[in-house]
């Protein structure tokens, strides 16, 4: 009977996980679908990789995105994120706030959280400028597969956001899009489960 237990418990633990990822692999796919252009008051670009003191191309595209809404009168204001990430001299919020600028947007309407490592820690440091400025609701910009992870994690952190993907994703062809997929599938597992601990 005791050598039996473990393996009924590991065997339920398979099938939940296997379940759980399996809903939330359908909720990551059909949320990626969602827009919800809302006026805000400023939207939240989640960094990524930089190629030396460029924005890569993922990167580029949010960025692309967020003047888009602010040209639009979407938001008032821009906050890019991201810290010095992958051995790179400069930050991917200073990197970002360096292309806006090169595009157009005024620096005074520019905010930059430059701490971060993960998502996460975006919004965390991201409340920091909010509670500042008294900024109250966000437009959330970042790749539409990550567009569900993000959003919960910013209501978790306390922020009224909306979701705001970007239209011209890099993430455009079957061997990219797969292992993206995949890489949520369980980074959306994994953060459900622990809450973001």
């Amino acid at each position: 009977m005791l050598t039996k237990l473990p393996v009924k418990i590991i065997l339920a633990t398979l099938i939940f996980l296997t379940g759980f990822s399996g809903c939330a692999a359908y909720d990551i796919w059909t949320y990626a679908q969602t827009s919800e252009l809302v006026k805000a008051d400023a939207a939240i670009v989640l960094g990524t990789a930089v190629w030396g003191d460029e924005p890569s191309p993922v990167l580029r595209e949010r960025i692309n995105h967020s003047i888009w809404l602010y040209e639009n009168d979407y938001v008032d204001k821009i906050i890019f994120t991201g810290g010095k990430t992958n051995g790179s001299e400069l930050a991917e919020a200073v990197v970002s706030k360096n292309y806006a600028m090169a595009h157009g947007i005024p620096e005074e309407n520019i905010y930059i959280e430059d701490r971060s490592m993960v998502t996460i820690e975006n919004f965390r440091f991201v409340s920091e400028i909010a509670e500042l400025y008294e900024l109250s609701d966000f437009l959330v910009v970042s790749d539409p597969l990550h567009m569900k992870r993000a959003i919960q994690m910013a209501e978790d952190t306390g922020f009224e956001a909306f979701t705001s993907p970007t239209t011209t994703s890099e993430y455009n062809s079957l061997t990219s899009i797969v292992p993206f997929f995949f890489r949520e599938v369980g980074a959306y597992v994994a953060y459900t489960l622990s809450f973001g601990d």
